[in-house]
């Protein structure tokens, strides 16, 4: 016989089986029932109206289809005669499936790990749940649990495999960790939970972050230890990915100095000169700790302000300027020039006339200098018979606060113009009458008669004095020389 039986069938579950029949009759014939081996069932002997008894399985326990899922019972049949005799039979029983298992997960908590920027298709992991019911009961699918639209949107899960895969590429400094619960149903709506960790781990793709919180680009020079400025470093990785280092250049006149909380301030190490240098470029380099290393780099450009700490200078200690007598007034005559190594109005010159030592000396009157330009004017006409040089001092001041002022001294020369005639010392000159000289008769040639002076009141050039006879009465008789005035007879006087 072959039965087939529910495995929730409650206990007491009456299961009739075929009777035996025995052709002997009274007590010889058949009695009662039995089976075996030990089973969660027994077999009850029942008699009809007509005096026939016929089997009946009774279940005594609950049956487990997962535990036993079919059992082979021997029934006999026995009679009541001497010697007694009796009949077999094979009793199959089938239990039948219900959908009493979930599934169940092979772990409750699965973690993984994986680099972010992998690439979307990459398998994450597989979960894997099994079903003790057979058939549909039995059969698994797995679907997100109260999956998040990031979840939704970063994850597939394969509802046959249980593999997850990737539908978008992930980023640490996003999100680092994503907590994934997965549903395993059967076919019987009964369903098992998981949950899958994902950690996210960091690679090296964010180079630091330099934040500028103040920058002092113009400090003034000759000041020291002056702040030019403050920035925070910060590196979204993480572990050696995310731990920097800064530095600038070692050639500069400027300190990096480490701060709390990765902040750094720049300062001036010494007095700065901008006569030496204006400008500065500093470049900070900021680098991570990760493979392959990624360097971040700010250039901060610091003015460094003027102050007035140079007086100005002129391009000589002294000039000497030359004037030629007769000149015109007002007549530009050389530049006194000086300069400012300082910038703007601290640069910015203007030239005087200092006072003169001598105080009879009326040099407004004499000369002026162009306060912007620095040139010479003679103001008058000069004569260099009267005056031949004259000196002065020319003071060069700046506009700095305060002002910071040079002198240089300024010679000038006249130089003669022949603007004066000879003037004839001796002999007197009369305007009535003659110079007379007398000449003896037996006078050799050579004879010195007189000897004409002369001056000339202009210099150099100017004043050699050459003599020549103009008119003789005897032409041929005298002569003069050129050089001395000497006046003396070419010839004997005898022969006139």
């Amino acid at each position: 016989m072959q039965l087939k039986v529910l495995e929730n069938s409650p206990p007491g579950t009456v299961i009739s089986l075929g009777n035996a029949v025995d052709l002997d009759v009274g007590r010889n014939g058949l009695q009662n029932y039995t089976i075996a081996p030990k089973s969660p069932f027994h077999v009850h002997t029942r008699r009809r109206r007509d005096g026939r008894k016929y089997p009946e399985l009774v279940l005594d326990g609950a049956l487990d289809r997962e535990e036993q899922p079919e059992l082979s019972l021997t029934l006999t049949a026995l009679d009541g005669g001497s010697p007694p005799r009796s009949g077999t039979t094979q009793v199959h029983i089938l239990v039948l499936d219900i959908n009493d298992n979930a599934p169940e997960f092979t772990q409750s908590l699965y973690e993984v790990q994986i680099l972010e920027k992998s690439p979307v298709g990459s398998l994450i992991t597989t979960v894997s749940a099994s079903d003790l019911d057979t058939g549909n009961f039995g059969a698994v699918s797995y679907v997100f649990f109260h999956a998040s639209e990031e979840i939704l949107e970063t994850f597939q899960l394969n509802a046959s495999t249980g593999k997850i895969q990737l539908l978008k590429g992930l980023d640490y400094e996003t999100i680092n960790t994503y907590e994934v619960d997965i549903e395993a149903k059967d076919g019987g709506g009964l369903s098992g939970k998981s949950t899958v960790i994902v950690q996210v781990l960091d690679v090296n793709d964010n180079p630091p972050e330099l934040i500028l919180s103040s920058v002092n680009s113009l400090i003034p020079e000759n000041s020291a230890e002056t702040v030019v400025a403050v920035f925070s470093v910060s590196d979204l990785d993480s572990g050696d990915n995310g731990r920097v280092t800064c530095s600038i250049q070692n050639d500069l006149p400027f300190i990096l100095k480490p701060s709390v909380e990765n902040f750094y301030t720049i300062v001036s190490e010494v007095a700065l000169d901008r006569e030496n240098r204006a400008e500065y470029n500093i470049t900070v380099t900021v680098s991570d700790m990760g493979t392959p290393r990624l360097t971040t780099q700010h250039t901060i450009t610091v003015q460094v302000s003027d102050i007035n700490d140079n007086a100005p200078a002129f391009t000589q200690t002294s000039y000497t300027l030359f004037i030629r007598e007769n000149n015109s007034p007002a007549l530009h005559i050389g530049t006194i020039s000086a300069t400012d190594s300082d910038s703007g109005s601290n640069a910015h010159i203007t030239y005087s006339l200092l006072p003169p030592q001598d105080p009879q000396m009326a040099l407004d009157s004499l000369i002026s200098i162009n306060a912007d330009n620095g040139q010479v004017f003679v103001l008058r006409a000069l004569d260099y018979e009267a005056l031949q040089a004259f000196e002065f001092h020319v003071g060069a001041t700046d506009k700095g606060s305060p002002a910071l002022s040079s002198q240089a001294l300024v010679h000038v020369v006249v130089l003669d113009d022949n603007d004066n005639e000879p003037f004839v010392l001796y002999p007197l000159q009369n305007a009535s009458a003659p110079y007379t000289e007398l000449l003896p008769r037996a006078a050799e040639p050579g004879y010195l008669i007189t000897k004409v002076v002369a001056v000339d009141r202009d210099s150099g050039q100017n004043a050699w004095l050459s003599f020549q006879l103009l008119k003789a009465t005897e032409p041929g008789l005298f002569s003069v020389w050129a050089h001395n005035g000497e006046v003396r007879t070419a010839r004997l006087a005898e022969r006139a």
